[in-house]
């Protein structure tokens, strides 16, 4: 099927495009390349109920979807504005996340070294404010441009109006926006921070790292600690950090003296999802074709099935334990459909 020189297809497998490779079959199956052709497919398909696909690497699927899967395959980067101390580059929604940190360390722009090796594409960056090792997408990102699914019309949400939390922002709970393409701003002038423990760590020989130089330590320490998605299926960390309140803190200090607290505001305080994990006994552990990496207690992995069904059977199995153990339900980072 065509639909203005758009192809759109019918009866598409999704194992390849999440990276848990589970099997499901999508009815319509599409890849607009501008914003043009997307609001072309929405007016066509309007009656369809409809999802949108990045790179697939923070979902999966445990049964068929009826209606119109949307990939948008929007690329390039371009120079918006600069200033002898930042430049504003809008980017495709389409474009591959770590080619684009790749290429901002290779210009010298700063504020996003410390998300290298994510993962994804970039127009799912603002949608999960994907973060890692001390930064977050949230603080380079001025714009995201988005096309409303219902109206069909541009809009623009600014860093405010994107309501950015940790792990979440308006795009993962309001899925009438599409988002067509992101605008950074980056600092052209780069000084390097102590602010996380494996990072600084690995820089410790290192007087004044460079911007090559971290993201470089970045991406040795992320393949020391995850594995391979095309060796492991896997969705990277599968389950959020929780957070707590001071009464939950000190009771979970009272069974894990040992337990790692980060303040986030007044009163609230985020501790280590994988601990937990690992504390419960589950790091390693596996149950049929479905387990937790042994190397990083956050990361469940899939030894050879095709059937979400399995994998969400599993995270209920982590969740009870360690509901069960310290009183604290993990909530999935993952999405499932």
């Amino acid at each position: 099927m065509n639909k203005n020189n758009l192809a759109i297809h019918r009866n598409v497998s999704l194992k390849p495009y999440n990276s848990f490779r589970t099997q499901a079959t999508a009815t319509f199956f599409c890849q607009p390349k501008t914003d043009e052709e997307l609001m072309v497919v929405l007016k066509e398909f309007s009656d369809e109920k409809m999802l949108v696909l990045g790179a697939g690497c923070n979902l999966f699927f445990t049964k068929n979807f009826d209606g119109l899967i949307i990939k948008p395959d929007m690329t390039g980067i371009r120079i918006l504005n600069q200033t002898p101390e930042f430049v504003e580059l809008e980017v495709g929604a389409g474009e591959d996340w770590d080619k684009f940190v790749e290429f901002c360390v290779e210009k010298g722009y700063a504020g996003i070294e410390n998300l290298s090796l994510i993962p994804g594409k970039v127009g799912a960056s603002p949608v999960q404010n994907i973060g890692a090792y001390g930064t977050e997408a949230k603080d380079a990102i001025v714009k995201v441009n988005a096309i409303d699914l219902n109206t069909c019309d541009s809009i623009s949400f600014s860093n405010e109006e994107c309501a950015f939390e940790y792990r979440d922002s308006i795009f993962k709970h309001n899925r009438q926006f599409i988002i067509t393409s992101v605008v950074f701003r980056l600092n052209k002038n780069f000084r390097y921070i102590e602010k996380y423990a494996d990072l600084n760590h690995e820089m410790k020989d290192v007087h004044q790292p460079s911007l090559q130089q971290v993201r470089q330590a970045i991406i040795k320490i992320r393949r020391q600690k995850l594995p391979d998605v095309n060796v492991l299926p896997n969705a990277g960390s599968f389950f959020k950090n929780p957070i707590l309140t001071k009464q939950e803190k000190d009771d979970l200090l009272g069974k894990l003296p040992d337990a790692p607290f980060y303040p986030v505001g007044n009163e609230a305080f985020k501790t280590s999802a994988a601990y937990l994990i690992e504390k419960a006994g589950y790091k390693g552990r596996r149950n049929g074709a479905v387990g937790i990496y042994e190397h990083h207690a956050l990361i469940i992995v899939n030894y050879g099935t095709e059937n979400g069904c399995d994998i969400v059977n599993f995270m209920h199995e982590v969740q009870q334990a360690v509901e069960e153990k310290f009183a604290i339900r993990l909530l999935p980072e993952v999405q499932i459909y």
